[in-house]
C-alpha cells in the first residue's frame, strides 16, 4: 500500500525543498544574530497543536517569541508584512498555550520578528524587530 502523500507540501522543512532549506538558513542565521544581541535561546521549533514557535529566547527578563521570516526579494513584501492580523492572533495562541503548558502564564512576554534578507550571493542580512507587535 503506498503511503497517503496528499498532507505533503511542497518545500515544507519536513522534506527539504528550496523554501525549506531557505528557512532552516534563516532560522540560523536569526538564532546566531539573537544571542549576539544578548538574547539566551530556551528553545528552538516548538510543535504545539495548532503550529509552531520559531524561537523562544530570554531578553531582559522578558520571554521572548520570535518570529523569522527569510526573504530573498522584496516582490511579495518585507519578511515582517507578512506577519499580519491573522498571523499575529495564532502566534499569540501559541504562546498562550506554551506558557500555559508550563506554567509560566504570569511571566512578562513580547513577540520579536527576525528578518532574514538573502542575496542572490548567498549572503544574509539579519534584522532584530523587537516587540514587533502586540497580540
Amino acid at each position: 500500500m503506498m503511503p497517503d502523500d496528499s498532507r505533503v507540501r511542497s518545500g515544507s522543512r519536513a522534506f527539504g525543498g528550496a523554501r525549506g532549506r531557505l528557512g532552516r538558513a534563516g532560522e540560523a542565521a536569526a538564532v546566531e544574530a539573537l544571542r549576539a544581541a544578548g538574547y539566551r535561546i530556551v528553545e528552538r521549533n516548538v510543535r504545539l497543536r495548532r503550529g509552531e514557535l520559531d524561537v523562544i529566547a530570554e531578553e531582559a527578563g522578558d520571554l521572548v517569541f520570535v518570529e523569522v521570516k527569510t526573504r530573498r526579494s522584496t516582490t511579495y513584501g518585507t519578511p515582517a508584512e507578512s506577519v499580519g492580523p491573522r498571523k499575529r492572533h495564532a502566534l499569540a495562541q501559541l504562546a498562550a498555550a506554551y506558557l500555559a503548558r508550563r506554567g509560566s502564564g504570569d511571566r512578562a512576554c513580547r513577540f520579536d520578528v527576525v528578518e532574514v534578507w538573502v542575496d542572490a550571493s548567498g549572503h544574509q542580512r539579519v534584522e532584530i524587530l523587537r516587540d514587533a507587535f502586540r497580540p
